[in-house]
Parts: C-alpha cells; sequence; structure tokens
C-alpha cells in the first residue's frame, strides 16, 4: 500500500530481516518501532495492510518471537492469511492469539476484503449475453461444490437508478486457483457462469439510453463483498462486444476502468456505408428522422489530436431510405490526410464524430450494414476503415499490411494462416515476436497474386538439435523487410474486423494447447500453452506437491537414477552433462533423468525429461539415489539418508557471490541466513581451483565436502574428438570455413531489468559497424546470458549469429577464434584454450563500485584488454595477433592461476567420488 512508504526505508529494511537481527541488537529495533508509531498518524497506520499492522504493533509491542516466527510464516506464504469472524471479519495468523491484538489491527474494514473477479468469457447465446468467470475474496476460500450464496445484480447508473437481479450458476474453476498469488487456500469454486437477457433492460417497455454496472456479492465472514468483474487481457473477453436490439439501438457490454459495464445505445445517428474511388471517400451516414431539431447531423468531423489534424466534412442530405432514416453524405478527399511520418510500423488513426446542430458531438458508430474495407493509395500506403468491439468507425492511414481471412488448424497439427498483402512481397519475411521475451522466430510464409499463406508446426519447432514445442507464452506474427536488423519497422498482422467471432481457436499438441487469439481487437496473435495442467499450475498446487505428495514419495524406497539439473532445466549441459557422459562411459546401471523448463530442451537418447513443477518432478527429486546441479536447491528440499546430492556450481567467481554480499544493499539476509541449512543438503561441492575453494566455503557456509575437482565441463578442451567436434559445430551453424569466429558472452546488468528476475539486453557494440570491419572475413556468434530477454540486433544477417540457445556453450568456445565477454565466469573457462580474450567493460567502475565488487583487481589481472567502446572493440577484434602477443605473460599467470587441474579428467574425480557416497553403508 502507498502508506507503506511512510515508512523510512532503514526501518523497512530491519524489518524484513528482524528473523536475522541479532538478539542484543532486537531492543533497538522495537523501540524505532514503537517511536514511528507513536509519530505516525492513526490515519495512516489503518492504511496499512492488514499483515503490515499485526507485523508493526507485535514490532512496537516488543513482541520479537511472535514477530519472528510471523515474518517466516510470510517468507512461506506471502500475502495470505485466514479470515474469521461472525460480527467482525479479523484477521487469523499461526501462533499469534488475535484476542491478543488490538482491534483495530485485528478486524479488516470493507475496503481489505475485495471481491477480485476476471471475466473469462464474453458472448451471445440464444439471445442472451452469456457472461463467465470468476470472482472471490482472497484469503476467503471459496466453498466446495455447486451451493453458493453468491448473487449477482445489474445496477443502473445515473438519476433513474434500477437494480436487476441475476440468476447465477456456480462452477468449478481451477484457473482461479493457479492464477491466485497465494499458497494457502483454494479457489476451485469461485467459477460462475450467467445469462442476461437484454429485454430486461427496457423501461418501460421501451428501449432508453442508459449504462448498467455488473456486481458480485460473496458473503464472508462479517458480512457481504460486492465487486465487479475485471476484462482479460485477450479475446471476447479482453474486448467490446456489440449487439444490435432493434433498429438503431444496440447493447455494448464494455469496459470502465477494465470494469465489465452494459451499455444500451439509442443511437441518433450511425454511419451506414463507406466507399471510395482512389481520390475521395465517400461514407454515408444516417440519422433519426424524429429527431429534434437540435440533433439533427450537420458535420463529420475526423481529427487526429497527437498530430493536431482535425476537419469538419459538411453533411449533404441524400433523401430518406426504405428504412425511414434521413442519409446524408459526406466526402473526404484523401489527399487532404497527411502522410508525413507514415513508414513502415507506424500507422495513424483517426478518431470520426458526428457533430450535431446544436455543436454537441458523438463518436460515429457502425449501422448494421456497414462493411470495414481498405482502400489502396499512392506510395505503397491504404487507407483502412476499422472498427473495434465498440463499433467505432475508425479510418487507420499506414503502409500496406497483411490482413488475415483464414485461420485453420488441420488435423495433424499444423496452422494456416493466409490473407491478403500487396506490398513489396518479394522483400519481406514473416517473425514470430513472443512478447513476454521480446525474442523472434522465423515464420515460413509464400506470397502470391496478392495474398500470403503462412503456415506454422508450433509442436515440432526446429533447434539445433532436434524439435521442440513453441515457447510458452504470447507470439504475434510480424511482416518484416528481409533487410531489417531489428523490430522497430515491423509491420503487425490484423484479422479482417468481420471476422474477430471466429476465435478462438485451439488445438490440443503432444502436451499443451496452442491457440489463436486476438488483442487490440484485431492483432492476431499465437498462444503457446503451459505444459503442466491446471491441477499443477499456481502456488497452491505446487505446495500440495511439496507438502502433501513428495512426503509421500520419500516414504518410497530409493530408485537407482541419477537427476540432473543444467540452469533450472533451460538446458542439458554444463558439468551435470559432462557429469552425465562419463557414467554413460562407465557403463554404471543408472536411470539417466533430467529436469526440463517448459519442454525447451532435446535430450540425448536415454534420457527422460520430467518438467519442473510436475508429478514426475517432486517424485524425481524425493526418489532419484543420486542428483547433480549446477544452481541453487529450493530452502524446503531435505536429502533423503542414501541419497547424493552433488553441486557443480556455474562458474569461477569474479563478481562477489552469498554471505561475501554483507554489508553491501544487495545481500539478501534471509537467503545468506538459510545457506549452512542449504548446504547440508549437498553431500559434494565441486570447485574448479585453488582461489575458489575457500571463496565458495566461506561466501555458500558450506557444511559439506568440497572436491577441488576442476569443472568437469571444461574436460571438453581436452576431450580426444575436439577438433572433429568443433568441425561440426561450424557445420551445424553454418559458418564457412573461411571466417574467423569471435563469440559475444557478457553476464547482465542487475540495475537492466524489466522486473522481478527479466533483465534487458544492454547490447553496447554497434553491430553495424562491426559488420563493416569484420564482415568479410569474420563472423559474431552473441551468446546472451540465460537471464537476459530481447532479440540480437543484425542477427540472422549473415554477420551475428543469435546462439543464445545453442545447448551447450562449451561447443562454442572449441570454434570461437576470440572471446568477448566482460565479467561473466566465462573467461574463466575459455581461458583453457589458450586463445585471445577480448573485455567489453565499457560500466567498469559502475559494475565494480556499485552493483556487485570483484575477488580480485581485475584490472590488473585481467588476460586481454579492458575496452570501453565499440570502436576501440572492433579495432582490437581486427589487431587480435598484437593484442595477444601484448598480453602472453599475463595470460600465462592468469591460466597458472585460475585453471588448474586442467587435464580432462575433473569428470571422472567427480564421478568416482560420487559413486564412492553412493556405496557407503
Amino acid at each position: 500500500m502507498a502508506s507503506l512508504e511512510a515508512i523510512p526505508e532503514e526501518l523497512s529494511r530491519l524489518m524484513k530481516y528482524f528473523p536475522e537481527t541479532p538478539a542484543e541488537e532486537r531492543p533497538a529495533f522495537h523501540s524505532a518501532a514503537r517511536d514511528f508509531l507513536d509519530r505516525a498518524a492513526p490515519k495512516i497506520v489503518r492504511q496499512f495492510s492488514p499483515m503490515a499492522r499485526v507485523k508493526w504493533h507485535l514490532a512496537a509491542s516488543g513482541r520479537g518471537e511472535e514477530l519472528a516466527e510471523l515474518l517466516h510464516y510470510e517468507r512461506e506464504n506471502p500475502g495470505a492469511f485466514s479470515v474469521k469472524g461472525l460480527r467482525r471479519a479479523r484477521i487469523e495468523l499461526p501462533g499469534i492469539e488475535s484476542s491478543s491484538l488490538p482491534s483495530s489491527v485485528r478486524n479488516f474494514n470493507r475496503s481489505e476484503l475485495p471481491v477480485r473477479g476476471k471475466l473469462l468469457d464474453l458472448a451471445w447465446q440464444d439471445d442472451k449475453l452469456l457472461v463467465k468467470g470468476y470472482a472471490y475474496i482472497p484469503n476467503v476460500p471459496s466453498a466446495t461444490g455447486r451451493r453458493s450464496l453468491r448473487v449477482a445484480v445489474l445496477r443502473r447508473q445515473g438519476s433513474s437508478r434500477s437494480t436487476l437481479p441475476l440468476r447465477l450458476r456456480t462452477v468449478e474453476e481451477p484457473r482461479a486457483t493457479a492464477e491466485a498469488k497465494g499458497a494457502l487456500h483454494s479457489y476451485d469454486w469461485s467459477g460462475f457462469e450467467l445469462g442476461i437477457d437484454p429485454g430486461r433492460l427496457r423501461a418501460r417497455g421501451r428501449w432508453q439510453s442508459g449504462t448498467w454496472r455488473l456486481g458480485i456479492g460473496i458473503p464472508r465472514p462479517g458480512g457481504m463483498s460486492v465487486g465487479s468483474i475485471t476484462k482479460n487481457s485477450a479475446g471476447a473477453a479482453g474486448h467490446s462486444l456489440t449487439r444490435v436490439l432493434d433498429d438503431g439501438v444496440r447493447l455494448v457490454a464494455g469496459f470502465d476502468r477494465n470494469r465489465l459495464k452494459l451499455t444500451v445505445d439509442v443511437v441518433p445517428a450511425e454511419i451506414d456505408a463507406q466507399e471510395s474511388d482512389g481520390d475521395t471517400l465517400t461514407v454515408t451516414l444516417r440519422s433519426r428522422v424524429t429527431a429534434p431539431a437540435a440533433k439533427v447531423p450537420t458535420a463529420l468531423r475526423i481529427d487526429h489530436e497527437p498530430s493536431g489534424f482535425t476537419t469538419d466534412l459538411p453533411l449533404r442530405q441524400a433523401g430518406t431510405g426504405d428504412d425511414g432514416w434521413f442519409r446524408h453524405t459526406a466526402e473526404l478527399p484523401l489527399a487532404a490526410l497527411p502522410a508525413d511520418g507514415i513508414a513502415p510500423g507506424t500507422a495513424r488513426k483517426y478518431r470520426t464524430l458526428i457533430v450535431f446542430a446544436d455543436g454537441t458531438t458523438r463518436r460515429a458508430t457502425n449501422g448494421e450494414r456497414l462493411r470495414t474495407g481498405v482502400h489502396p493509395l499512392p506510395d505503397g500506403r491504404e487507407l483502412a476503415i476499422l472498427t473495434d468491439g465498440a463499433g467505432n468507425f475508425t479510418p487507420q492511414l499506414r503502409t500496406v499490411q497483411p490482413v488475415v481471412d483464414t485461420v485453420e488448424w488441420s488435423a495433424d497439427g499444423e496452422l494456416l494462416l493466409s490473407g491478403t498483402y500487396t506490398g513489396p512481397a518479394e522483400r519481406m519475411k514473416m517473425v514470430l515476436r513472443h512478447t513476454g521475451r521480446n525474442e523472434d522466430r522465423p515464420l515460413p510464409v509464400t506470397f502470391t497474386d496478392g495474398r500470403f499463406t503462412a503456415r506454422l508446426r508450433p509442436d515440432t519447432m526446429p533447434t539445433y538439435e532436434g524439435t521442440v514445442p513453441l515457447r510458452a507464452g504470447r507470439w504475434m506474427p510480424r511482416l518484416r523487410l528481409s533487410t531489417e536488423w531489428d523490430h522497430t519497422r515491423d509491420l503487425p498482422v490484423t484479422l479482417r474486423p468481420d471476422l474477430v467471432s471466429l476465435l478462438p481457436l485451439s488445438h490440443r499438441g503432444e502436451h499443451r494447447t496452442y491457440t489463436v487469439e486476438r488483442v487490440d481487437f484485431d492483432r492476431i496473435f499465437v498462444e503457446s500453452g503451459p505444459v503442466l495442467g491446471p491441477e499443477l499450475r499456481g502456488a497452491y498446487r505446487q505446495r500440495l506437491m511439496r507438502d502433501v505428495y513428495t512426503p509421500q514419495q520419500r516414504e518410497l524406497p530409493l530408485r537407482e537414477a541419477v537427476l540432473y539439473n543444467s540452469f533450472g532445466g533451460k538446458q542439458f549441459s554444463d558439468s551435470p552433462r559432462a557429469v552425465y557422459e562419463e557414467i554413460k562411459r562407465r557403463g554404471t546401471e543408472v536411470e539417466h533423468i533430467a529436469m526440463v523448463h517448459d519442454q525447451q530442451v532435446v535430450l540425448p537418447p536415454g534420457v527422460r525429461g520430467v518438467e519442473w513443477g510436475s508429478q514426475e518432478w517432486y517424485e524425481a527429486l524425493a526418489r532419484s539415489r543420486y542428483v547433480v546441479t549446477n544452481g541453487g536447491i529450493r530452502e524446503w528440499f531435505v536429502r533423503r539418508e542414501g541419497q547424493v546430492v552433488v553441486q557443480t556450481w556455474h562458474g569461477t567467481p569474479l563478481k562477489r557471490i552469498g554471505a561475501d554480499l554483507l554489508g553491501t544493499p544487495k545481500a539478501n539476509l534471509a537467503y545468506i541466513a538459510s545457506l549452512p541449512q542449504r548446504s547440508r543438503q549437498y553431500s559434494l561441492f565441486i570447485t574448479p581451483n585453488a582461489f575458489t575453494t575457500p571463496i565458495m566455503t566461506e561466501a555458500f557456509r558450506l557444511r559439506c565436502e568440497v572436491l577441488e575437482a576442476g569443472y568437469p565441463r571444461n574436460d571438453v578442451f581436452h576431450a580426444p574428438d575436439r577438433v572433429e567436434r568443433a568441425g561440426a559445430v561450424r557445420e551445424k551453424l553454418g559458418i564457412p570455413a573461411d571466417k574467423k569466429v569471435v563469440l559475444y558472452a557478457p553476464t547482465w546488468r542487475d540495475d537492466q531489468r524489466y522486473g522481478g528476475r527479466r533483465f534487458k539486453l544492454d547490447n553496447r557494440i554497434d553491430v553495424e559497424a562491426a559488420r563493416r570491419a569484420l564482415g568479410e572475413d569474420h563472423v559474431l556468434l552473441y551468446r546472451k546470458h540465460h537471464k537476459v530477454l530481447d532479440s540480437i540486433p543484425g542477427a540472422g544477417q549473415g554477420f551475428v549469429h543469435d546462439v543464445t540457445y545453442y545447448p551447450d556453450i562449451a561447443d562454442l568456445y572449441l570454434i570461437a577464434d576470440v572471446l568477448i565477454t566482460d565479467y561473466s565466469s566465462v573467461l574463466f573457462d575459455f581461458a583453457h584454450s589458450g586463445r585471445p580474450m577480448l573485455f567489453f567493460t565499457y560500466d567498469l567502475e559502475h559494475y565494480r563500485d556499485t552493483l556487485r565488487g570483484f575477488y580480485f583487481d581485475f584490472t590488473s589481472r585481467a588476460p586481454g584488454p579492458l575496452i570501453k567502446t565499440s570502436e576501440d572493440l572492433v579495432a582490437a577484434v581486427r589487431n587480435i595477433d598484437a593484442v595477444s602477443e601484448e598480453y602472453q605473460e599475463k595470460y600465462a599467470r592468469f591460466r597458472a592461476d585460475f585453471c588448474e587441474p586442467s587435464d580432462g579428467r575433473a569428470a571422472a574425480r567427480v564421478v568416482d567420488r560420487m559413486l564412492a557416497i553412493g556405496d557407503a553403508p
């Protein structure tokens, strides 16, 4: 809540990490909390969330033990509590007697128990408006079964208020629980369906303009909460819906501040037709014969507020139609629309208003007979007459765009998108762009006689090693010039406006559902659904898997199996893969299981994949004799007796990690406090060299055996088949034999993020300038960190290759003639090769002094030059032989410090010790 901003930042941090505060420092915090509450206005404190009120009351009252337990509970169940009470709703928290809290702290006000409702579908069925969705009160679990005391009403707005009760049917809707953030409660039976007969909206048997809002009432402790239903993000539930009820009478199911409302619109005038002869757009408008003189339309106003364009087109009466309405026409010279700034990737939508004799205006809406269309213009432009869910008449000036008029799924799962496109087809390509990751995939397309046809098999998307399903999320088709280096001039792909009701169209693939849907009324996209079903999705269901299913599995015997985790299932690579290959080489009789995330990994034959968060994943984690991971484990995981957990980690540390961040703003005291318990779950912790061993031991508070074996992933530099392997990699990537390979593999930037753990691409290389200087005899392989989103500029144009999703970076090391990196641990791995490295450290001082800090003086020990500008970086690549000569001695010292042991037997040492521990009594 905004009122929490009133709490001093340092006091908030002390509260956050109170369980980790030493006992002797806690009284000072209690005193500071008491002083803060004494100074804060009661109104501000009352605006705290219920949980915050309890926490600060406990802090000010000196109830430290209860506060520490509450904070531990909150970390496991953020925002979750129970609501109890008969006359007054109050908060219930484990370990705290509610009677020990003042009523101002424990009791809820009405706004703190809101209805959270979401619209899932909106459609006409049997002449009724069918509304589907879910509605619940957070932390008040929905009653099980179909019996419910919930109510639904329509309330008319304005002076003549009235209320219409609606019959609501309760249905099971697991999506409500899956989409809720809390892990404590189930809202499965919060789904509802209701039908609205528009005839009930008449007033004394006549249609009258008016607005009605849908309200849902839900019983709860202490009374009932009433709330609205908010729109969805796409599809029919995310857009207004218009229905003609009578001649000149519309019902618009729309949204006000994203909340559903119904509007009966008795139109005084509307657009009846539109046509163009190439020079002039002629618009026909009809108005009511019975309208008073003040409401006779006199002009059609077309404007565009951002550019300041506006024009009033006078209306010429054209007689009375056979329906008894007056007809008027207006003519717009197409040359009058300013075309400056209209380029690929841009468009200009105009607002259209009907001006009446009394000077009032209203949005021009479409009559039932109007048909949208596209009118060609010179210079590759067109004027599209669009509409939206509310039926507004909307001209759009734009470059020629593709418009889909055919959407079909074949029985074997091929999606066909076909439509019109009259632009320069020979120079265009089509891509799918992921709206969450901002990444592109090619979409095969053909152009013939002013039409295009794109085909997609989302269950079998090609990768370097095979096929995988289309990554989960929303993919927007876009048309792009083949020579473009990025997405900024892309053309959107839209659905013909009169066909939007055909969507959604879905196909069930082998493991997930793919759906064609729309956003912004007619922008078409393909949604790749989640692998996990609703019975496994969301915090609540995952808690059940941890707290109920996992203990059951732990009672069963261990199986002779190895479970591998590489980068959270995003790859099957790195040291876990090297350990797998060593076990496979020995012929050890074990089952091999790999964690995968979103099915985006192609596994070797004989390795079984288990989806992260699935029942099979929990079972493998609980019952596999061996677990090999290169990342941290969850705090709830406890190693079983007889189970062997090998932590290979994923890099030699240059930047500070773990407990070594203490004293900096990046220190997570709760995580650091959990490190000893986490490390006890490891049987074996692998370090790559003598430099790393003491750092890891202290930074991760290790309480397990530490083996300084070297990283198994670096055995690749000594593999007897490394030359043949490198040749196969070059061939797979399509790199000509006469091209030198520059590999760019930077780390992420903590302060460059979209939010959470979604980091931005911080590209500072002038890729176009690099291509001009190096393109004849070099290629640039660009490898993003797996946490970084966004597409790479210039990828696919011949010089730049996006190898982010190449399965294992070790293969790329083998073919790289030069490595460009920054502060990434790849520098320690690549040093095993002895080949030159350049360090693009454009933000060295900021990164070192503000973001992370280093374990040693990187400026004096780096085995290559630290470069600030793209221009100097390109020059260094061009003169790499001289650079290598200059840094030969530093490079040798660096290898001696950080690349021992390096004999190609690291995986063997790890497997020897892992199996020995597993065989021990």
